[in-house]
């Protein structure tokens, strides 16, 4: 009766339940870049990416210990964004398991966010083979690689005005916070279009860096902007990065303005980006200073 078993773990992260089941179901071999230490490669044996009946082989290091995994992609059910692998090669059937199953499945919870649901059934060689109690491995690592972050403040500019200056002015940028942000310039399309390419050259922590950011939405009714970082010293840390900034209505000439960073980190040794999200937030108060100089002086 020990030789049988059933474990099952969940852990909620801050990643869509839609990415996350892509990446265990096409784009495995995407993991060794985001937990290098952990996952060396993942390669395609048999088959095709994303296809049930496809042949994968892990090279990983557990415990110290090199190691290798020869899996099928038994199903992918991307109704319930759940992936089935079989483990048919490798340390883990050759010296403790005779058979060994893992199932992934990604539960939408909130926005931005899902529930990550690991069940391992297995069969052990023998009743001295311990259970696999990797799933604390397997959580912590896609715990760490994806994040979401969120801020907010309010600023005395109308939430009209405010939109308008990063969906369709961002340029302009510079003359109201020109110790932060010393030019936004257009390389592809037009301003205040989607699909509009811009770059940013700013001071970040005392660094002069670039960030090459693609408008990939505008929403003029909630009054949201939608940037995703393609090139620049962002992506020397994140292998993914959405920023979008909405302003919502507060009270006469004020608006609240919400900053929510949503990205996939390269490795987990990559810090939150916890200082540029108080970059942006310093920046939007730059903008309500700039903002109240221009109005009149006197009112009387």
């Amino acid at each position: 009766m020990t030789l049988f078993g059933k474990m099952e773990a969940e852990v909620e992260v801050k990643v869509s339940a839609e990415t996350f089941h892509d990446i265990f179901s096409c784009r495995p071999h995407h993991i060794s870049n985001m937990s290098p230490a952990k996952i060396q490669n993942v390669d395609l044996h048999e088959g095709e990416w994303g296809k049930p009946g496809s042949v994968i082989c892990w090279s990983y290091v557990h415990d110290g210990v090199a190691k290798t995994a020869k899996e099928v992609i038994e199903a992918i059910d991307d109704e319930k964004l759940s992936t089935t692998f079989k483990v048919i090669e490798g340390d883990m059937i050759t010296t403790e398991y005779k058979s060994f199953t893992a199932i992934v499945q990604a539960t939408p919870k909130g926005e931005g966010s899902c529930l990550a649901h690991w069940t391992f059934e297995y069969e052990k060689l023998n009743e001295n083979v311990p259970d696999p109690q990797t799933f604390d491995y397997l959580r912590s690592k896609m715990t760490v690689l994806f994040g979401k972050m969120e801020a907010e403040v309010e600023i005395k500019v109308s939430a009209e005005t405010f939109h308008d200056i990063f969906s369709c002015r961002p340029h302009h940028i510079s003359n109201m916070s020109p110790a932060k942000i010393q030019n936004v310039d257009l390389h592809e399309g037009e301003w205040g279009k989607p699909g509009t390419v811009i770059c940013w050259s700013y001071v970040h922590d005392g660094v002069a860096k670039t960030a090459k950011e693609v408008i990939e939405a505008i929403d003029d009714e909630k009054l949201s902007t939608t940037f995703k970082v393609i090139e620049g010293d962002i992506t020397t840390e994140y292998k993914n990065f959405i920023i979008i900034v909405q302003a919502t209505p507060k009270g006469e000439g004020s608006c609240l303005v919400h900053w929510t960073f949503e990205y996939e980190k390269l490795n987990e040794n990559v810090p939150d980006p916890q200082t540029l999200l108080e970059f942006c937030i310093h920046c939007s108060k730059e903008i309500e200073d700039h903002h109240l100089t221009q109005l009149p002086t006197a009112q009387a």
